[in-house]
C-alpha cells in the first residue's frame, strides 16, 4: 500500500519565486527591479534561489525597516507554507512602513 497519498506536492522553488514576484508586483506601493523590490527608492526585499546544498529553496532578505543601508532578516522558504508566511510578513511590514512614512 502506498502511504504517499497525503504527502504534499514537491516544492518547486522556481515556480514559487515567479508566483511571489507576481503577487508583490500587484502591491502598488512596491517597485520591482528584477529580484529586488523597493519602496520610495529604498530596497526592502531581495529574492534569490538557493544554490548548492540549498538548491530547491527560496531565499529572501527582508529589511527590518526602510533605510539606505537596512538591517536584513533572512528567510528561507522550503515549502509553499513558508512562501505564504513570507508574503504575509511582507504585507504586514509594508502596511506599517506606508503608515509611518509621510
Amino acid at each position: 500500500m502506498n502511504d504517499d497519498f497525503f504527502a504534499p506536492p514537491a516544492f518547486k522553488a522556481e515556480e514559487a519565486l515567479l508566483t511571489l514576484k507576481r503577487n508583490l508586483r500587484d502591491m502598488r506601493s512596491l517597485q520591482a527591479q528584477g529580484d529586488r523590490f523597493s519602496l520610495q527608492g529604498q530596497v526592502l526585499l531581495m529574492l534569490s534561489l538557493g544554490e548548492g546544498d540549498s538548491a530547491g529553496q527560496l531565499h529572501a532578505r527582508l529589511a527590518k525597516r526602510p533605510a539606505q543601508r537596512p538591517e536584513w532578516d533572512v528567510r528561507v522558504c522550503k515549502s509553499s507554507a513558508d512562501v505564504r508566511a513570507l508574503l504575509d510578513e511582507i504585507k504586514r511590514r509594508l502596511a506599517r512602513w506606508t503608515d509611518e512614512t509621510p
